[in-house]
């Protein structure tokens, strides 16, 4: 079932949200050769424990994984895109590292993530992780009232197209708010004027990932990572939005 949130609602979203951003902030920066993935994780922890706020990847146990998860943030290097497992690995020179991050603050939750590549980049993993923040942009504007969740979808894949990147449509957006996960589905790839009618007080998340030649995944034996399924390395980039009446607006950043 989709719930509009109220103006004070999403208020409160925005709260959580911009906390949201200031971690995430916070990884990019720190996100250096030589760091290793746990020392994100702990940090992670520390900042959601200081600020008493909950996870809401801790404990989390979706029909599609092996959970509970037991970490507080997604942090998937290269190849892998999507549930990242933090584990013991110092980042190398170029490599493209996925952070994803979903907090609740008393009640009320807001998801987001960015990709970074790490030290040098490739100009083709710079280039990837362009295609998916631009269809970020692109989704974004999207997000009208009175239009609908396939111009978002197709907005996505209009970028993926123009950069010659195939999209998966297995994992994509979804409704946000009271919980990580509620409705609609949002795919990252669709037909315009189609599916659920955007209205005032709608927060979803958006998140466009891709693989650079491949829309196929697999899972890691850990029952979480999601990998591309030739190697092909991948980029993820997500915002939590409101749709309102005087447009979208964007709960994840830093004012």
């Amino acid at each position: 079932m989709v719930e509009l949130k109220s103006r004070a609602e999403i208020a409160r979203m925005r709260e959580t949200g911009r906390f949201v951003a200031e971690v995430l902030g916070e990884l990019r920066a720190q996100a250096q050769v030589g760091v290793n993935l746990l020392d994100l994780e702990a940090y992670v922890r520390r900042r959601i424990r200081e600020r008493g706020a909950q996870s809401c990847y801790w404990d989390y146990a979706p029909s599609f994984g092996r959970g509970p998860f037991r970490n507080t943030v997604c942090l998937s290097v290269n190849d892998a895109v999507l549930h990242g497992l933090p584990f013991d690995y110092a980042l190398r020179d170029g490599d493209v590292l996925s952070m994803d991050l979903a907090v609740g603050i008393d009640g009320w939750v807001a998801d987001s993530a960015v990709t970074v590549v790490v030290g040098t980049a490739a100009a083709e993993d710079a280039r990837l992780v362009e295609a998916t923040e631009r269809a970020l942009t692109a989704a974004v504007a999207a997000a009208l009232p009175g239009n609908r969740i396939g111009d978002i979808s197709a907005a996505i894949g209009a970028v993926a197209e123009d950069y010659g990147y195939p999209v998966n449509t297995e994992f994509g957006g979804h409704g946000v708010g009271r919980s990580m996960h509620e409705d609609p589905h949002v795919p990252n790839r669709g037909r315009r004027g189609r599916g659920y009618t955007l209205r005032s007080g709608l927060t979803i998340a958006i998140e466009p990932w891709f693989a650079r030649t491949t829309d196929r995944v697999v899972t890691d034996p850990d029952g979480w990572t999601i990998r591309s399924a030739d190697g092909s390395r991948t980029a993820h980039a997500e915002h939590t939005i409101a749709i309102t009446s005087d447009g979208p607006q964007v709960l994840t950043t830093i004012e």
